[in-house]
């Protein structure tokens, strides 16, 4: 994805249709919608931290976290004129249900465990 501040590569990326950029594989952030970050042991600074500040400077409307460590949870963020909102928490075994910025069911607990490399 392509930041006013630089290239940043979220884990997963809800774009406007067609958003692609000739090379098929970068993203202008104004067609941004959504950025989803997996939380791993090795990059919890920058994906709780770092990238969200760089979301919300690039105006990117919604920030999602994956977090495996206690337990597998959704954490969801919407921009609110400047840093991120908290404004939901999905956790295991329960389904919680997300609206913005589309309608979407959650139970963490069916989430896997990321694989840790060796």
């Amino acid at each position: 994805m392509i930041l006013p501040s630089g290239l940043v590569v979220p884990d997963i990326v809800v774009a406007d249709a067609g958003a692609t950029a000739e090379d098929g594989v970068s993203i202008d952030a104004e067609a941004v919608q959504l950025v989803v970050e997996r939380v791993t042991p090795g990059n919890k600074t920058m994906d709780r931290k770092l990238k969200p500040q760089l979301y919300a400077e690039a105006a990117v409307p919604y920030y999602w976290r994956l977090e495996f460590d206690p337990a597998p949870r959704l954490i969801t963020c919407e921009l609110d004129a400047g840093p991120y909102v908290e404004t939901a928490t999905a956790l295991p075994g329960s389904v919680t249900r997300i609206e913005k910025p589309f309608p979407f069911d959650i139970d963490p607990a069916g989430l896997a465990q990321p694989q840790h490399r060796k």
